[in-house]
């Protein structure tokens, strides 16, 4: 079974992926860390980030400059095509190895933010199980772990899908507002011992 996870920014997508794995046993794939990994000091994708976008887009230490990439992004989508065409097979390539590692009968969960967006997850996955919550409880939760201002965080909302784009892309929703950490998990425990994952 492959499950494709997702959630706007502050959902709690992330604490949904780690339940998986310890009340489930499955393995994740992180996209985001893929991504990370990627654009690190010595990344794989930095020789083509440095070429594309100059040294500006670069940090002292050779990691993606990544206030710079977020804010040019945003007001260029060219420039955010150009980030993606770069970024987007490498991270095909490491999510298809990483995945390749799955015991047989292992749930796979790709945990993408961006799966609504990309257009192409759909088709990868068997199931998508969206993380959901109000768009003020993501505002708070990612100011608080973040620092960003509200403005930052809306920002970046607004470049995500919207809540009704994820849950009519969804197999299967987690609701996520005024849940306690445990109460999430219980939420998971039961989606796992459902015919939906």
């Amino acid at each position: 079974m492959r499950i494709g996870l997702t959630g706007g920014i502050g959902s709690g997508k992330s604490t949904v992926a780690s339940a998986l794995v310890t009340l489930g046993g499955a393995l994740l794939v992180d996209t985001d860390a893929i991504s990370r990994d990627l654009t690190r000091p010595g990344g794989a994708a930095m020789p083509a980030i440095l070429a594309q976008f100059g040294a500006a887009f670069v940090t002292a230490e050779g990691a993606l400059n990544r206030a710079a990439m977020r804010e040019l992004a945003f007001r260029d989508p060219a420039a955010k095509r150009a980030l993606e065409a770069i970024l987007h097979p490498m991270i095909g390539a490491e999510t298809s190895r990483q995945s390749a590692r799955a015991s047989t009968g292992q749930r796979v969960v790709f945990d993408v933010p961006l799966l609504v967006e990309s257009g192409r997850w759909r088709r990868l996955v068997d199931r998508v199980l969206v993380v959901d919550c109000g768009e003020e409880t993501q505002v708070a939760r990612v100011i608080a772990r973040s620092g960003l201002s509200e403005s930052a965080v809306r920002a970046i909302l607004a470049q995500q899908a919207t809540r009704s784009q994820r849950r009519a892309a969804a197999d299967a929703v987690i609701q996520n507002d005024g849940l306690t950490l445990e109460q999430l998990k219980e939420e998971v425990r039961l989606l796992l011992t459902s015919p939906l994952l």
